[in-house]
């Protein structure tokens, strides 16, 4: 029985605390969610799936865990299964991706890849002040992880490679936001609606750019508890070629407030010690 066969005769027939960012909503006059295209999504939704679950699903699984109709989930698996993208371990066993996916996202990390520098230095950032790490980059009027090594304590933050949280309400966001030219900043501003998640969080572009002048002379910069309740942050601006990156450290505020200083001197000497600058954040070197 061959694939389609098997769909057809199927349709007939977390334990430890984490600090979660909250869902993204766009900081943008127009909504993201207004721009999804419905479908679309249900394919990251269903990678998803496969990655909480860990093991092979039916189409009646499937629909049911996601909500998902059963013909709409026939015909999502099916035009998946048909690029080769799904595949059956086993007969009538359920559904599972292929390597194909790997293979695909291994040639697209591969056209850009993060420095062997910047793998490490990260690598002994984490290891050096036991919170969650990551690198990230700007996409929109957010900052999206690109890279992260998760704390290994039991009450940490919980981040995910391709997380995002927003430029003004996070010390990732504004470790990037201070490479740019004043020009480019208020061109972001104009598209952000500073939300405010908390009491904390930074709420029109004069407190950003207040922040950002801070930063300059502190050294790093910082967050607590803006977009994530109970979370400390510090940042650094990361320059990779012509990519404005930031490098941030992560924890629960208990732990992590009153270290911000020290964990930002570890930082430094992580990135010097591998050959990508101990510079303090300057704001406008890049357009």
């Amino acid at each position: 029985m061959d694939c389609i066969d098997a769909l057809n005769s199927a349709a007939q027939a977390r334990s430890h605390d984490v600090f979660r960012a909250p869902h993204v909503g766009c900081s943008s006059p127009l909504s993201w969610s207004r721009m999804l295209v419905r479908q679309v999504a249900n394919v990251f939704d269903l990678m998803e799936y496969f990655e909480r679950r860990r093991r092979p699903a039916t189409l009646a699984e499937i629909s049911d865990d996601l909500d998902w109709p059963r013909s709409s989930t026939f015909n999502l698996v099916g035009t998946i299964v048909e690029k080769g993208y799904l595949y059956e371990p086993r007969p009538r066993g359920g559904y599972y991706p292929t390597p194909r996916w790997l293979a695909l996202a291994q040639s697209i990390a591969e056209a850009e890849p993060l420095p062997d520098e910047v793998q490490a230095a990260v690598a002994e950032i984490a290891e050096k002040t036991g919170e969650t790490t990551a690198v990230s980059a700007v996409t929109g009027v957010h900052a999206m992880f690109l890279l992260v090594i998760e704390s290994r304590h039991s009450v940490r933050y919980h981040a995910r490679v391709g997380d995002r949280v927003p430029l003004y309400a996070s010390s990732a966001g504004r470790a990037i936001l201070a490479q740019l030219t004043p020009a480019a900043r208020q061109a972001l501003y104009r598209k952000m609606d500073f939300a405010p998640f908390s009491e904390t969080t930074p709420t029109n572009a004069d407190v950003i750019e207040r922040e950002l002048a801070e930063a300059e002379v502190r050294g790093f910069h910082q967050s607590a508890s803006e977009y994530t309740p109970d979370l400390a942050g510090v940042s650094l601006p990361l320059v990779v070629g012509a990519r404005n990156l930031s490098v941030v450290v992560a924890g629960p505020t208990s732990r992590c407030l009153e270290r911000r200083p020290a964990t930002a001197a570890i930082m430094i000497e992580a990135l010097g010690r591998h050959g990508l600058g101990t510079d303090k954040p300057k704001r406008g070197q890049k357009g």
